[in-house]
């Protein structure tokens, strides 16, 4: 806040003695430069309280306890001026200071009163400095002892310091189950995602999500640029009819250019892995499975775009812009990998024995894809180019015809299934790069894993969403070769 300073008013000229005119800055007798005259000296409310030297070899001046005590029997936080040694501004002890007010206060009181006596007992208070009288504060600015609790900078107050370890600890903790404030980290976040008790705004919870289940674990991050994750993503395990385990990974990316896609991506992952776990225990082949999926997921995904109850007419060309995402999900069932995609995210096999050749199991549904697929471009131009991730498939009622991809593997090795967005592949395009970007641990410890290729796309700048689904393959050794069926 800014201040305005005014020139003192000055009843003669320095110069001349003669008195200025009103707003005069310079005297119309001798010319005298009267904004050059120094101002009154800035007012200090509180003034030091000199302290007289010990005597030598004595110890250090203490000050007295005060004599009277606040509600809790405790002495009151102030002092009489009586109580202090030393003198005041004007070099008079203390002491002599209270006695003056004592006699200017008993000489407005009834006749009858003679100077030098206390005030009548009675209710209210008495003179300054008596026993019934309230002690005048008296505010320390210049501590003596620096470094100490009184060098602080703080006054005394009545009330108790809620600073303190004893208040701190009798705060009002956060209800049992609700959030605690990431800031700090003790104030109970309200409806709203803001702290209550520093008023923090709290990250929203699909900014980093990490999810582990047994042998598959996945982790979503919403990146360095983006102000929001749009990526979703469904881990989940159930059983197929003869017993055995199955393994579901379903990874979704909200198309940004649409609306809602951050709504998009969830509902389709939901949709999709809720599918999986229907169809599976019934027996439906995984690769079936898997497709009506991804059917169900663009089902999901189509009525988010359907028109709510009560719409205004100016929101009529709401579907030319419908929420939208990209799918790709793996099961793992008996001894068969099933991969199905739509859009271009992608999954990687990467072999525990880091020496066998790894592979990328999907074929993106872009621009570059078929470019390359058409002859007219290498891979390494195709996605060079800046038209190289508009994508040509995807989930949405705007999609042009849904084409779910699937397709069926069986390997004889173990290895490592890597489900993801182009959020991280853009930084390890290629399934060497990707393998290298792989931890040697990533198959005892897939969250881990997932954890670290993550943060492989943040240390690469994290430009977009980066979602990873880690997924481990064991089998025993079959012979040489793998069998792979495709549709």
């Amino acid at each position: 806040m800014s201040q305005s300073h005014q020139q003192p008013a000055l009843s003669q000229c320095p110069g001349c003695a003669e008195p200025p005119a009103a707003g005069d800055l310079f005297c119309g007798v001798c010319g005298y430069d009267l904004s050059a005259v120094p101002g009154r000296p800035g007012d200090r409310p509180t003034m030091a309280i000199t302290v007289p030297p010990a005597a030598s070899g004595s110890e250090a001046v203490r000050w007295p306890a005060a004599a009277e005590t606040d509600s809790s029997d405790m002495p009151a936080p102030v002092h009489r001026p009586s109580d202090l040694p030393g003198t005041d501004s004007g070099g008079r002890p203390l002491a002599e200071q209270e006695k003056e007010q004592e006699q200017e206060k008993e000489q407005v009181q009834e006749p009858g009163v003679a100077a030098g006596q206390g005030a009548p007992a009675g209710p209210g208070p008495g003179p300054v400095g008596g026993a019934e009288s309230s002690a005048v504060p008296v505010r320390h600015d210049d501590r003596a002892v620096p470094g100490g609790a009184e060098h602080s900078g703080d006054f005394a107050l009545a009330a108790p310091d809620p600073r303190t370890a004893e208040h701190a600890a009798a705060a009002a903790a956060p209800a049992a189950g609700g959030k605690v404030c990431v800031a700090c980290r003790s104030g109970r976040v309200d409806p709203d995602g803001y702290c209550e008790n520093c008023g923090h705004a709290q990250p929203r919870e699909r900014d980093h999500m990490e999810q582990e289940l047994g042998s598959v674990a996945a982790v979503s991050d919403r990146g360095l640029r983006h102000h929001r994750n749009e990526d979703s993503f469904a881990v989940s395990s159930t059983a197929l009819p003869d017993g055995s385990p199955a393994v579901v990974a379903i990874v979704c990316d909200g198309v940004s250019s649409a609306s809602r896609p951050d709504e998009a991506s969830a509902a389709a992952a939901n949709a999709a892995n809720e599918s999986l776990l229907e169809s599976l225990p019934r027996g439906t082949h995984p690769q079936q499975a898997m497709h009506e999926a991804i059917v169900a997921a663009s089902e999901a995904v189509n009525a988010l775009a359907q028109e709510p109850a009560g719409a205004m007419e100016h929101d009529a060309h709401r579907h030319q812009n419908a929420p939208a995402c990209t799918l790709v999900g793996a099961v793992m069932a008996g001894e068969l990998l099933i991969v199905g995609w739509v859009g271009d995210s992608r999954v990687y096999w990467v072999p525990e024995d880091r020496r066998r050749p790894t592979a990328r199991l999907t074929e993106d549904d872009s621009w570059a894809a078929q470019m390359v697929a058409a002859g007219l471009m290498n891979e390494a131009e195709a996605y060079a180019d800046e038209r190289a991730h508009a994508i040509t498939g995807w989930l949405g009622a705007d999609a042009y015809e849904l084409e779910p991809h699937t397709a069926a593997f069986k390997p004889d090795r173990p290895g490592l299934v890597v489900v993801c967005t182009d959020g991280l592949w853009n930084y390890a395009e290629s399934a060497e790069e990707m393998a290298a970007a792989v931890p040697a641990d990533a198959q005892e410890h897939p969250l881990r894993g997932a954890q670290v290729l993550v943060g492989h796309a943040l240390d690469g700048g994290g430009h977009d969403n980066v979602t990873v689904a880690l997924l481990p393959f064991a089998v025993r050794p079959q012979g040489a070769g793998s069998a792979c069926e495709t549709v």
